[in-house]
């Protein structure tokens, strides 16, 4: 229970998701690019749907990010 350690989860939290975030400061959008998780992490880029469980949730167009970003 992160409630029960909130120093040890902070630092957890912190440890997982700051490469993510330097990557993004360092890379910009080619970070989506180059990482699978980030880029498994993309719902939406410009207007189009690039998540396909969303599109087809919604009904809508699927784009795969390649695409989307072309």
């Amino acid at each position: 229970m992160p409630g029960a350690v909130p120093l040890t989860s902070s630092h957890a939290l912190n440890n997982a998701t700051l490469p993510f975030g330097l990557a993004l400061a360092n890379k910009g959008f080619a970070a989506v690019l180059e990482n699978p998780h980030l880029r498994g992490g993309l719902n939406v880029y410009r207007g189009r749907l690039t998540y396909k469980a969303v599109a087809e949730s919604l009904g809508l167009p699927f784009w795969p990010i390649e695409q989307a970003a072309a």
